[in-house]
Formats: structure tokens, C-alpha cells, sequence
């Protein structure tokens, strides 16, 4: 199973088809072709599914769940940390 960690949207393409999000630390880029145009702005938390945003998070919501995250990723070593915040990348259940 595939968990989606809120990841915070810190830069948008010119043509709006990419952007830059953090999940906790850790930046990645990501397709935007899911949602509509003008739908994410920068400082929005957005979903990630196999590299895709696939919707826009409430903030409360976001944090609250990020706060979840953090209270779960203590209890792990760095190596599984980094593993569990990339893992969405890899999901295995991408075909399904």
C-alpha cells in the first residue's frame, strides 16, 4: 500500500504543467496534467500519486497529517525515513 504524504507545492513550471514540491525535506518535481489550470498555486499542499498531483489538501488538513508522519518516521533510522517520504514515487501498486 501506497501512502500519500501532503507535499507542499514551492514552484510551478511557466507553462504549468510541473512543479516543485516538499515533503518534509525532501523536494521532488511533479506532473500537474491531473488537475486543472490555475488549480495549485504555490504554498498549496497537494496529494502525489506515482508522480502525478492528484488533488489540493486543506492546510489544517496537510499539517495535521504531516504532524502524523513525523510522530511515525521518529521511530525509524534515516535510511527507512527517506524511504517511506520517497516511497510514493515507487509505489508498487502503480498498475493496479
Amino acid at each position: 500500500m501506497c501512502l500519500s504524504i501532503p507535499s507542499k507545492v514551492v514552484k510551478i513550471s511557466e507553462d504549468q504543467t510541473m512543479c516543485t514540491v516538499d515533503t518534509m525535506g525532501v523536494q521532488r518535481d511533479a506532473n500537474l496534467m491531473m488537475m486543472g489550470d490555475g488549480d495549485v498555486k504555490v504554498g498549496d499542499y497537494v496529494l502525489l500519486h506515482i508522480g502525478f498531483v492528484m488533488n489540493k489538501i486543506d492546510d489544517e488538513e496537510a499539517l495535521a497529517s504531516i504532524d502524523t508522519y513525523k510522530e511515525i518516521l521518529e521511530l525509524m533510522d534515516e535510511e527507512e525515513r527517506k524511504k517511506a517520504i520517497l516511497e510514493d514515487d515507487e509505489c508498487p501498486n502503480r498498475g493496479l
